[in-house]
């Protein structure tokens, strides 16, 4: 399914995750396949529930297989989910990864286009 998109020149893949980072072993996989396809990727990069030395060590892993880009959002939190983690918006995140590795990655950022759920206004 991957080569019929290739076909169309994309200028990068964004591959996404499940809520709470539920299934970021298997983008980071994909990411990594992709990569290998030489194609560009995206890599979603939410930070609920995450500490910072997990977004470090993650940063870490992500610059070692080569991703140069990522999406950058809070993400949704799973039901039942308590607010938990050191960031409480995408905006935190971003301040983070730069403090961490500068400008190693191009971050793109991902955001409701009307009021979010959990805003008050």
């Amino acid at each position: 399914m991957r080569r019929q998109l290739y076909e169309r020149r994309p200028e990068f893949c964004s591959v996404t995750y499940g809520a709470g980072g539920s299934t970021q072993e298997g983008t980071f996989g994909t990411v990594r396949e992709i990569l290998a396809e030489g194609v560009q990727a995206a890599c979603h990069f939410s930070c609920i529930g995450a500490t910072r030395e997990s977004v470090r060590a993650q940063l870490a892993q992500l610059r070692a297989m080569g991703v140069s880009r990522l999406v950058a959002l809070r993400g949704d939190r799973p039901s039942g989910y308590g607010a938990g983690g050191e960031f409480h918006y995408a905006s935190d995140l971003v301040a983070f990864i730069r403090e961490e590795t500068g400008r190693d990655f191009h971050i793109e950022v991902a955001a409701y286009p009307e009021v979010h759920p959990q805003a008050r206004s």
